[in-house]
């Protein structure tokens, strides 16, 4: 008979946990294709992501998996980085799950929306797990695909459109990283495939600058970063509110987990360092900026999470530039908590919409808190968090704009709260369903206590420290300025000026029509290009060069 501590061994094992993180949901995207368990599965959303926190929570640390033969095999495994962000992301899909799964009781064609549920929690869990070069591609355009499904099921001709720019832009950014993933290939010795051989050998590699370069532009687009952002406020403003949670709090820390697997953080490179975090930190401002010009809670979200993932970027920037190991955990512990009060406001946003006013303000102290604790409010993940970067950051230039950045995200914070608390429902005493408002309170919960949690597991510091006397009025100043400069702002908020959604994204598209008719121009010049008298010249011509080029060696 086995006994328990081997039956314990065996169900928490690497090998029995991972297939089951990534086979539930994969087995459940297969099952769409039978109509009758297809409008069943949203009852499975918030149960579909359960093994994967278990791997988190259980299996770190462990063997890697491997799948496959020696002709063809994928390799999973979890590093501290990965089980943190993985484990974070599957609360947040559980219950956002949980949310979509009472929204599609009220939507009369939900089949699209299932499909693409599905189909981008597998690939997100999957890249969380990849751990050789070709899983991880595979499984990162498997998300993109989803995503922009996702954002397909939005309302009207605005979300086709973020759709189609959000597809258009993943592939373009995919492009860039096959590249680099091409050229780490090539360098990896022993033809290793795994990621952290990869990364290992990136220092000498004869293609280091160019690869650092592909993966930088590639993982860079898919984080948001201006001046390739604009997807992302069309996509979230665009998406139906569960699909906004998922992709800004857990889709969009695949390139953030990507960036930490696959720079060599261990290396000092201040000539791709500092340039990164420069672009980074611009893009933390530029976020803030664009976003107090918006009135859309949801688009005022999308415009925190461009100015977010952009310090996010410079954080690791900075790391890279001084070679600092410590990079990793850090900015892992940042994505962490960003991933889950980001999550969390979105649902905020839906719950609110539900929500009379003389029923608000339950619904709206959570959101208060969270949200001034991505400007660094004592005693909050997000001052945990912005201690765990404040090393990295340094005591100059870039620590300064590190601070500057706290009292713009305050100011976008409070900006955001007052759109939300106008954005209620007509009737006074209505109340959202009771499936939301826990959903939703529970992902306030996890905010601020998972990032405590893991404050206190992994070594990000002398947490004391964190809250001496100093450290806390060091995270409330820039609260408090922040908060005092958006009441300021309150009187002018009429005279600001209405950027649209997508600002550099709205300019871009008003060239549709010059690249329209170069399109046309280039069709007509291939069409007589292709008339068998041209191509029969052209190719005697370049038969005659041949010719020549070879008795010129000769």
């Amino acid at each position: 008979m086995i006994g328990s501590a081997t039956l314990a061994a065996v169900v928490f094992d690497l090998p029995v946990l991972v297939p089951l993180a990534l086979g539930v949901p994969l087995l459940l995207l297969l099952a769409c294709a039978f109509p009758r368990l297809r409008r069943r599965l949203p009852a499975l959303f918030a149960l579909a992501p359960l093994p994967a926190l278990a791997a988190a929570l259980l299996a770190g640390g462990e063997p890697d998996l491997v799948l496959g033969n020696a002709a063809f095999a994928l390799t999973f495994a979890l590093d501290a980085p990965g089980a943190m962000l993985l484990g974070v992301a599957s609360v947040l899909w559980i219950l956002a799950g949980a949310y979509a799964a009472r929204w599609l009781r009220e939507r009369p064609r939900s089949d699209g929306f299932i499909v693409c549920w599905l189909m981008t929690l597998t690939g997100c869990v999957g890249v969380f797990l990849a751990a050789d070069l070709i899983g991880f591609y595979f499984l990162l355009a498997v998300l993109s695909v989803g995503a922009s499904g996702l954002v397909l099921q939005g309302d009207g001709p605005e979300a086709l459109r973020a759709s189609a720019l959000y597809l258009g832009l993943a592939l373009l950014a995919e492009a860039f990283l096959l590249a680099g993933l091409l050229l780490l290939a090539l360098a990896t010795p022993d033809g290793s495939l795994l990621i952290r051989d990869a990364a290992a050998a990136l220092p000498g590699s004869p293609w280091r600058d160019l690869t650092l370069l592909l993966l930088i532009v590639g993982l860079g687009m898919k984080a948001g970063l201006v001046p390739l952002h604009f997807w992302m406020p069309l996509a979230y403003g665009a998406a139906p509110i569960p699909a906004a949670a998922v992709m800004s709090g857990a889709v969009v820390k695949a390139s953030i987990l990507a960036l930490i697997r696959f720079l060599p953080l261990d290396t000092a490179l201040p000539e791709f360092g500092l340039p990164l975090a420069a672009v980074g930190l611009f893009g933390a401002l530029y976020g803030v900026a664009i976003g107090i010009t918006q009135t859309r809670p949801k688009v005022i979200l999308a415009y925190s999470s461009v100015s977010q993932m952009g310090f996010l970027v410079a954080v690791i920037g900075m790391g890279l530039a001084a070679g600092d190991a410590g990079t990793a955990p850090a900015a892992a512990f940042y994505a962490a908590h960003h991933l889950l009060v980001k999550g969390a406001l979105f649902l905020a946003v839906g719950v609110v919409m539900r929500t009379g006013r003389r029923h608000l303000w339950p619904m709206l102290l959570p959101a208060a808190v969270i949200a001034l604790g991505l400007g660094g409010l004592p005693l909050t993940g997000g001052a945990l968090a912005k201690y765990a970067a404040k090393d990295l950051m340094g005591s100059g230039l870039a620590a300064t704009v590190a601070v500057l950045s706290s009292i713009a995200t305050t100011l976008l914070m409070v900006h955001f709260l007052r759109r939300l608390s106008a954005d209620t429902a007509v009737d006074a005493d209505a109340r959202a369903p009771a499936v939301l408002a826990v959903a939703w309170l529970g992902m306030a919960l996890a905010s601020v206590a998972l990032p405590w949690a893991l404050c206190l597991a992994l070594p990000l510091g002398a947490l004391p420290d964190a809250l001496s006397p100093a450290a806390l009025w060091a995270a409330l100043w820039p609260v408090l300025v922040g908060a005092a400069i958006a009441l300021g702002l309150d009187s002018l908020g009429r005279h600001l000026p209405r950027i649209p959604a997508g600002d550099l994204g709205i300019a871009l598209g008003r060239l549709a029509g010059l690249a329209m008719a170069v399109g046309r121009g280039f069709e007509t010049i291939d069409a007589f290009a292709r008339r068998w008298a041209v191509a029969s010249i052209a190719m005697l011509v370049v038969s005659l060069l041949f010719g020549c080029a070879l008795m010129a060696l000769g």
